[in-house]
């Protein structure tokens, strides 16, 4: 990746208050991130801890029959497409194979997270409104 490419996605996390990105370009991969002693103090206060896709998964019960859907990338989940509308799915429901569960808007551009298999939503496991990382854990789905 270009130097100048890295330096526009910098400008754009700090703009954004993002502290990480990471980006795939072909088999290269490269992540920004950024400490937060250069965030508001609101932001600063947020951050618990820094983010470990690997020590989340330790963390989180094996459901081996429930696999999650991760996050495919950082931005902010969003349960349904608008303030005031119904969510996409809610506990309980049966989904297909490209049935929209939610959207995470990165880099002002809304992305829509399908789910990957037929099954019902077990668990809902981000909350409206909250920043996910890439590999969050975001819906649990059961069973066909």
């Amino acid at each position: 990746m270009k130097e100048e490419s890295i330096r526009k996605y910098a400008k754009l996390m700090k703009e954004l208050d993002l502290t990480a990105l990471e980006l795939t370009e072909g088999t290269s991969v490269v992540r920004l991130e950024r400490s937060s002693a250069s965030l508001p103090a609101r932001a600063q206060a947020e951050i618990l801890r820094p983010f470990d896709a690997q020590e989340e998964a330790k963390a989180a019960p094996e459901q081996p029959d429930e696999p999650a859907v991760l996050s495919p990338m950082v931005g902010v989940f969003y349960s349904a497409p608008a303030e005031n509308a119904e969510a996409f799915v809610k506990v309980g429901d049966r989904v297909k194979k490209g049935d929209t569960l939610c959207i995470i808007e990165a880099m002002k551009l809304m992305n829509e997270i399908t789910a990957e298999r037929d099954g019902v939503v077990t668990q809902i496991l981000a909350e409206n409104g909250q920043t996910v990382e890439y590999g969050t854990p975001l819906f649990r789905i059961g069973g066909q």
